[in-house]
């Protein structure tokens, strides 16, 4: 069951193991779709490991930690109309390819399709999978699922060319809830984003992450998404909801300092939605103020 339409796309950064594990998952789908890496300046030996054990993938070595921009890379390298991407500690469940694949065939305007995510070793739902499942957005009467705001980059499968048309992640915004800014500027070319209860990926956390510094890039992107691109009150009063919300602790302090640091290049750049997605967004507020799955912890 060979399915030529999607290349998997996957970053990683010092989590050897964990790659070589998906990357073995990937290799047993009938899809049998390319594989491109993005090792973002390893040091412990994965890039040797993957030329070694598998030789089969597209191996891309920047020489330094690009964050979410070494998707940027790969994607560029894709010759597919259809890149999956997913973490190196998560791998897409045999067929769930295809049926995206065919997804996004039928809806010419649909740009992305998320899946459902199990948590393994138990295969239980990630709490984030209820949050899409009854995402408050109403979308067209042909989605063939719920209409989302944003996605994850670890499991959802794009259009190639308008991932690159959009400029794929930001630089500026480097890894912690880049997908937001994207999705939006996806949003605001007239596509459409929907989860897709069909399609699976299964997820081993990592131990190998630094949990502090990915909230503080974590809250710090949303404050900048928030002042790139909402209007000027929904803006303040996100802005005000994350302030008395979030711990009081020196990650916060760190975020909104970063945040703070960043208004010139922000105002620089701020391009204010139409209100047609805005109002997707702000179908959002209260499920982001209630979020169990999106927490500014750890």
């Amino acid at each position: 069951m060979t399915d030529p339409r999607t290349t998997v796309v996957v970053i990683t950064h010092n989590r050897r193991d964990e790659l070589l594990r998906t990357l073995g998952e990937l290799a047993r789908l009938p899809e049998r779709p390319p594989v491109i890496v993005t090792d973002n300046a390893s040091t412990d030996g994965t890039a040797e490991a993957v030329r070694r054990l598998h030789p089969e993938v597209t191996l891309l070595t920047p020489g330094r930690n690009l964050g979410a921009v070494g998707r940027n890379l790969a994607v560029r390298q894709a010759r597919t109309p259809y890149i999956a991407f997913c973490d190196d500690d998560s791998w897409w469940e045999p067929g769930s390819l295809s049926r995206a694949a065919d997804l996004l065939d039928r809806h010419e305007r649909l740009v992305a399709v998320t899946a459902r995510i199990l948590v393994e070793p138990d295969g239980r739902e990630d709490p984030i999978v209820a949050e899409l499942r009854d995402s408050p957005i109403e979308g067209p009467e042909w989605l063939p699922g719920p209409a989302l705001g944003s996605f994850l980059a670890a499991a959802t499968v794009l259009r190639a060319d308008a991932f690159l048309a959009a400029g794929g992640f930001s630089e500026r915004l480097w890894l912690g809830g880049e997908e937001e800014l994207l999705a939006t500027d996806l949003a605001t070319q007239g596509w459409w984003l929907a989860y897709a209860p069909q399609l699976t990926v299964h997820h081993a956390p990592s131990k190998l992450r630094d949990s502090t510094l990915r909230r503080v890039h974590g809250l710090r992107n949303t404050l900048w998404f928030c002042w790139l691109r909402r209007p000027l009150g929904p803006a303040l009063r996100r802005t005000l909801h994350l302030a008395r919300t979030v711990p009081r602790d020196a990650a916060s302090l760190r975020a909104f300092a970063e945040a703070v640091a960043g208004l010139p290049w922000v105002l620089r750049e701020r391009r204010v939605v139409p209100p047609a997605v805005e109002a997707r967004l702000g179908a959002l507020a209260r499920a982001q103020r209630e979020s169990t799955a999106r927490r500014y912890v750890g």
